[in-house]
């Protein structure tokens, strides 16, 4: 008999991993295939995310025959998906959408784990499981983790979520929220427990009907200003609870991020 205390978890929902993994990238060109360590970007997040205890499958979904080839050559399991997704979340509500045909009949959980993310901890993807799982009028859940340095706060690239007492967000922005009238007063309640200010995490895990009408939601004028899509699901009536973990993984955006995760995957 199974005597692991996420046992139950298991017997209750059914979850996969979906990883999108798009082949262009802006700030670093074909980062999912950058392999310095002597394994693939994308690879390196497959390993990370198949940590989780809760997850049932971990499949990669991209766009590009190269990245297909490289999981498969892992033996990784992918999905090819459109190459004109505008987001990594409908490239992965199209992978949900084929669950039947790939053999996921049964699956109610689908967490987004992006491409760039090779230090994600299994332990922070089977938070957001089990949220979804206690929460039952929740369609989404994230992560956030405390703000403790004051010039995040400034950081349009650092977004900030606030949350109720009952764990569900209230509004994510690029701003600083909540905003502080007595600037004297920011360095005492950056201290303050439970934490004041929350720097959004951006993995995600969805009931699989919810992520598969998220691509027919109109883009919310709230969303365009902030360029936020989860400010979408939140104008459109749907809750997403925040999970908060004390340690983040850094994503791979550009070549200083890649050059300092190899660094550090060199010393493990």
């Amino acid at each position: 008999m199974i005597c692991c205390p996420c046992f139950s978890w298991r017997l209750l929902l059914k979850s996969v991993i979906v990883i999108p993994a798009r082949y262009e990238s802006t700030r670093l060109p074909r980062k999912m295939l950058l392999a310095e360590t002597g394994k693939s970007l994308i690879q390196h997040t497959y390993e990370a995310a198949s940590k989780s205890k809760l997850a049932d499958a971990v499949i990669v979904a991209t766009d590009h025959a190269d990245i297909a080839a490289a999981v498969t050559q892992f033996g990784g399991q992918v999905s090819m998906t459109d190459p004109g997704h505008v987001s990594g979340t409908d490239r992965v509500a199209e992978v949900a959408g084929k669950f039947d045909k790939l053999g996921l009949p049964d699956v109610e959980i689908v967490v987004n784990v992006q491409g760039d993310e090779p230090e994600i901890e299994g332990d922070a993807i089977d938070r957001l499981i089990q949220s979804l799982a206690k929460n039952q009028d929740a369609a989404v859940s994230t992560l956030a983790t405390p703000i403790l340095e004051k010039q995040l706060l400034s950081d349009s690239s650092c977004v900030k979520v606030v949350t109720g007492d009952n764990g569900r967000a209230m509004y994510f922005s690029r701003s600083q929220i909540p905003a502080v009238r007595d600037r004297d007063r920011i360095d005492e309640l950056l201290q303050k427990t439970p934490p004041l200010f929350l720097q959004h995490v951006g993995v995600y895990a969805f009931r699989r009907q919810f992520l598969t009408k998220i691509p027919a939601l109109p883009p919310s004028d709230l969303e365009q200003i902030e360029s936020l899509e989860q400010l979408r699901f939140l104008h459109a009536g749907w809750p997403i609870y925040v999970e908060i973990i004390e340690n983040t993984s850094k994503g791979i955006d550009t070549s200083e991020d890649y050059a300092m995760f190899v660094k550090r995957a060199s010393k493990r």
